[in-house]
């Protein structure tokens, strides 16, 4: 299919879903149970993932591009379902970049839906981040925790080997017990009043039965994407007029910058259905 450029004639298309790699499919799985009325895009970089240990000038080079690839493919809305894409370059994508690209088009990130949530979970006002390192390096959490709920403190722990577990089907074998047991217990260490733990990367929710087992049965184990889900159907509801740019005919197409067939293992993995996908180069031509 032909690319269309950035500014073009104004009329409705899907819904762009992006992760630099498969995690961003249990967010598209929750957004798709929510409002399946919807059409999707759902685009892996799975060439150049992960991006958690990259860069922000890379993870910013990089989602700009996937961005300007869904606007070329007609979406008006694109949602990065990458806590490292939201952390890294999200508010530049939004406050730089859209104005001069087309200021009627929105990208939306991960952290701040899954933030306004905390304050009605936690009762001791701690709260516990597991992300990979550069969500955690970046501090994204805390700022936003920080400017909605200030009485909130906050304790990140990075967890390198977790998205590794999850993409290699390593999550529910005893080995990943170790790993799994081995950052939560620093996690705690660090601040044992911990009542409430985000699940920063969308990959996490696959290693839910191995946390459980190594959490107080106090805690709260909030995962993303019941919660951007639920924001994304609040936003469409309060912008009608981005409700209308947005095609609703229930079909999703699938995108990957790397091997198309194992994009279709891993993801029908993720989903568990069966799905194609389509391979695409994200430079313009």
């Amino acid at each position: 299919m032909e690319e269309q450029t950035d500014l073009t004639i104004r009329k409705a298309g899907p819904i762009g879903i992006f992760d630099s790699g498969y995690g961003g499919l249990t967010v598209l799985t929750e957004i798709r149970a929510l409002m399946p009325e919807y059409d999707y895009i759902y685009l892996g970089d799975n060439a150049r993932a992960p991006y958690g240990n990259r860069s922000y000038e890379r993870v910013y080079q990089f989602t700009l591009e996937a961005v300007r690839w869904f606007f070329r493919k007609g979406c008006h809305l694109v949602i990065l379902a990458c806590n490292t894409a939201s952390a890294k370059a999200l508010r530049t994508i939004q406050q730089v970049n859209l104005p001069k690209i087309d200021p009627e088009k929105r990208v939306l990130g991960v952290i701040r839906p899954t933030v306004e949530s905390v304050a009605s979970l936690s009762q001791s006002n701690h709260i516990g981040i597991l992300g990979t390192e550069g969500t955690i390096r970046s501090g994204s959490y805390e700022l936003e925790i920080c400017k909605l709920f200030p009485d909130i403190a906050v304790t990140g722990e990075s967890c390198p080997m977790w998205v590794p577990l999850v993409e290699n089907r390593e999550y529910d074998k005893p080995g990943a017990d170790y790993f799994v047991q081995q950052h939560l217990d620093r996690l705690f260490e660090k601040d044992p009043l911990i009542d409430t733990i985000i699940l920063g990367c969308t990959h996490y929710p696959l290693l839910m039965n191995k946390i459980i087992q190594y959490v107080p049965k106090n805690v709260k184990i909030i995962s993303q994407g019941k919660y951007v889900a639920e924001s994304l159907r609040d936003y469409l509801q309060r912008h009608p007029e981005m409700n209308r740019n947005c095609t609703k005919q229930g079909s999703i197409h699938y995108f990957t910058t790397d091997s198309t067939e194992k994009f279709k293992q891993q993801a029908s993995f993720f989903l568990n259905e069966q799905v194609e996908a389509l391979q695409t180069d994200l430079e313009q031509k």
